[in-house]
């Protein structure tokens, strides 16, 4: 069975299926990385959790999100936290045909929107999950640089090398490393708050990408998909599905 929802007709979407919904965004990535990065892994790992599962069909991205803080580099396009929230409490609404919906976030400014939209779907009765990358499978895979990705967190090491294990042709060369901003985020987060990341860092990069590589990217892929896989098999065993006639609106 063809498990990409933009190609079925209505008639092929069957009971008991789950529907994965990959989370992007649309933002700056460095001078080095495209705009879609956070859609283009979002959408990887959410492929290949529908290919271990025969009970999963994939839903078109949804490309844009909660990207604010990027708002200062030309290319970025971003919904906003309330309408994102919004976005995917509607979309969940819209889909109480399927046995539950799993959202795969690439995008780690789509988290409080997410957090907050999923307090409402569950309040209402739906099955609803969400993941986004641990940081601590990265570091489970790469113990000697647990210093290095402490402070990655955007356009750094991990995203370069993911995106050079998926779509290699996309990623140019990292600009030099004079001035390169590589803390904790906590320490950054109030400069963040304040000034956004371009009053942070010149380049748009939080991180280190030197020294990422496909073949590290392609275990990182590998790990955060066995997590993937894993939760949202524990999830979907956990409880029944409701009743769509008696879901809240």
């Amino acid at each position: 069975m063809n498990r990409d929802l933009g190609r079925l007709s209505w008639p092929e979407v069957t009971d008991g299926l789950f529907l994965v919904v990959p989370l992007g965004a649309t933002e700056q990535h460095g001078p080095h990385l495209p705009v879609d990065t956070d859609t283009v892994i979002a959408t990887e790992l959410a492929t290949r959790l529908v290919a271990a599962r025969s009970d999963a069909v994939l839903a078109p991205p949804l490309p844009y999100g909660a990207s604010g803080e990027h708002q200062g580099f030309p290319g970025t396009l971003s919904l906003g936290a309330e309408a994102l929230e919004s976005v995917v409490v509607e979309l969940v609404r819209s889909a109480d045909h399927f046995a539950g919906t799993v959202l795969v976030s690439g995008h780690g400014g789509n988290a409080v929107p997410l957090r907050r939209a999923l307090v409402r779907l569950t309040a209402e009765g739906r099955r609803v999950m969400a993941w986004s990358p641990p940081p601590a499978v990265l570091a489970e895979v790469s113990p000697d640089m647990t210093a290095q990705l402490s402070g990655d967190h955007h356009a750094g090491v991990v995203e370069t090398s993911i995106m050079l294990a998926i779509r290699p042709e996309s990623v140019g060369a990292p600009a030099p490393d004079a001035g390169r901003v590589v803390a904790p985020l906590a320490d950054l987060m109030p400069r963040l708050l304040r000034h956004g990341v371009g009053g942070v860092s010149a380049d748009g990069v939080l991180g280190d990408p030197s020294g990422a590589g496909a073949e590290l990217g392609r275990r990182w892929l590998a790990a955060l998909a066995d997590d993937l896989a894993g939760r949202v098999g524990q999830w979907a065993d956990s409880a029944a599905r409701p009743s769509p006639e008696g879901l809240a609106r």
